[in-house]
């Protein structure tokens, strides 16, 4: 952070900086007293046009079960940022969070409302070169409630941000409440204190003039339509903060319209963005690591993707030493919703036909032998090899399908095995396991690519000859009884419509990670205290769609 952007920050915003900005670290380690405002209260001073909320606790009891994870150097890692961040935030200030703003400060609430008209920015072009416009920016638009659970101790740290060197206060009044006007470095940070228990501020004060009104009575965020029913938020146990948004169409096409920079909103995808009406999320931690549910309120009308379950028994054809996984059910169904929904986009339609007819030339129906077949469970998962043509990349990857039109899917393959002959790939018949594989060969480096059938039902394609042995031969556990798939995916809602996993613990997918995006010591250190992750989806009905995410994480060790 630059020093002057640290200056300001401070004295600015007061102790809704450092909460917001260090909270999680600092009570991570040293834990916070309960906050005295709730999600519904602060709600209440925050205006109607607000577009989302995000609510978070100061519940100590909550982020203390984040000490239980963490490995040993993750942790002085994470202190050490901790203690570098309030070095550099309070080194002119003279000012503890331990002292000062800890005693005082409750939960926050931060509302994004909608955006302020765009400014037109002035870059000083270099060589001397008189000042042309430049690209216009959205002006930010924030709201942050702060709850005051001990007044005494907010009004001795407001007397100790008075004194401070360089800070100018100016008071007006609205509605007769008083608006304090805090500017350092030429920036100005607006507060107001309402009923002696919630600090609100914004860097426009216009924001915190809305929070008056609504105050003394106008349209509240807490009874806006679509926020009423999801501010009791989402269960999730040990809950650290909690996201609302009640208009998610709205929201997408007043940010899209605030910024000149992002293309404008054609009807049909407006009417795409109007199937999901609102949306909220709770972030909390419990014994596996830290967990994130979601519920999407659906419009039934507009929804047109019919859900299905996945009955998860397609996890068992790969090996236990997969560590990535997507699985499913359904990619034909999937395919005929994509395929009518492009009759309103006419991009779309003119790329499903021209796809069709290049594939036509390889006498392939891209709806029939490409995806037609595809109507059962099915997973895409990344096994770990450094053989053959997987020797430079250190891994490969197999798709598996369950069919009841295996017909269909054995025409599919032949005619794919026809065309690989044609540019030349020696395409042959081997024996793995007891089960036939074709395999496309190159010559000195072994089989670009495999496939097979495991069951009646059940084929495969695999990249890379050592992966269809690894899943051909079934000699080694599967990834269902692996002890990591368990911990990550074992505690999500079941039945659902399917799983991605990723296996942090085995030993080469850090080294895979770090070989594909540029990672630091400090990366790597973090990397090392997550076990895995975890996601899946479930849609009880037309109405409803829930997502669930675990940040499976390493415990402590004593």
């Amino acid at each position: 952070m630059p020093e002057s952007k640290s200056k300001f920050l401070i004295p600015a915003v007061g102790a809704a900086v450092v909460v917001v900005g260090s909270i999680a670290a600092y009570m991570y380690f040293k834990g916070s007293p309960v906050g005295s405002s709730d999600a519904l209260g602060s709600a209440k001073v925050i205006p109607s046009t607000a577009l989302m909320a995000a609510y978070i606790t100061t519940d100590s009891q909550a982020w203390a079960k984040l000490q239980q994870f963490g490995t040993p150097e993750a942790q002085k890692l994470v202190a050490k940022g901790l203690e570098d961040f309030n070095k550099q935030i309070f080194s002119d200030g003279n000012v503890s969070y331990e002292k000062d703003i800890k005693p005082w400060a409750g939960s926050v609430m931060i509302a994004v409302l909608p955006p302020n008209p765009v400014k037109q920015a002035q870059l000083k072009e270099p060589s001397g070169t008189a000042n042309v416009p430049a690209n216009l920016q959205q002006e930010s638009n924030i709201l942050i409630v702060v709850g005051i659970k001990d007044k005494l101790s907010a009004l001795s740290f407001a007397n100790k941000l008075k004194s401070q060197k360089g800070v100018k206060l100016q008071e007006s009044d609205y509605q007769g409440q008083k608006i304090i006007e805090t500017t350092q470095n030429g920036k100005p940070t607006y507060s107001v204190v309402l009923n002696n228990s919630q600090l609100v501020l914004a860097p426009e004060k216009q924001a915190v003039e809305k929070a008056i009104d609504t105050f003394k009575g106008q349209s509240s965020f807490a009874n806006k339509e679509g926020a009423s029913s999801i501010l009791k938020g989402v269960e999730v146990k040990n809950s650290l903060a909690q996201i609302y948004v009640p208009d998610y169409a709205g929201m997408i096409q007043q940010l899209t319209a605030g910024n000149p920079q992002a293309k404008q909103l054609p009807p049909q995808t407006l009417t795409q963005l109007k199937q999901i009406k609102s949306v909220v999320a709770g972030v909390g931690v419990d014994d596996a690591g830290v967990r994130v549910k979601a519920i999407a309120n659906l419009d039934p009308q507009l929804n047109k993707f019919q859900y299905q379950s996945s009955p998860g028994s397609i996890v068992g054809q790969f090996p236990s030493d997969t560590f990535a996984l997507i699985s499913g059910n359904g990619i034909s169904r999937g395919w005929e919703v994509l395929v009518e929904q492009s009759k309103d986009y006419p991009e779309m339609k003119q790329a499903l036909e021209q796809a069709r007819g290049q594939l036509k030339f390889a006498n392939l129906d891209l709806d029939k032998d490409i995806f037609g077949w595809m109507n059962g469970e099915f997973a895409f998962g990344a096994i770990p090899s450094n053989q053959g043509v997987l020797a430079s990349v250190g891994f490969g990857g197999a798709l598996v399908f369950d069919t009841s039109d295996r017909k269909t899917a054995e025409a599919t393959f032949t005619k794919l095995d026809t065309l690989a002959k044609t540019q030349q790939i020696s395409v042959a018949n081997r024996n793995i396991g007891g089960k036939d594989v074709t395999e496309w060969q190159i010559p000195q480096q072994g089989a670009l690519l495999a496939h097979g059938w495991l069951d009646q039902d059940t084929v495969f394609v695999a990249i890379g000859g050592p992966i269809a042995d690894a899943v051909s031969d079934r000699k080694n556990p599967s990834l269902d009884t692996s002890d990591t798939f368990k911990a990550v995916t074992g505690s999500l809602q079941k039945p659902n419509g399917g799983y991605f996993y990723l296996d942090m613990d085995k030993t080469k997918t850090i080294p895979l990670i770090n070989s594909f995006v540029s990672s630091n010591a400090d990366t790597i250190t973090i990397l090392n205290s997550i076990r895995g992750l975890g996601f899946t989806a479930i849609s009880p009905d037309k109405s409803t769609s829930q997502l669930e995410m675990l940040l499976a994480l390493k415990p402590t060790k004593k």
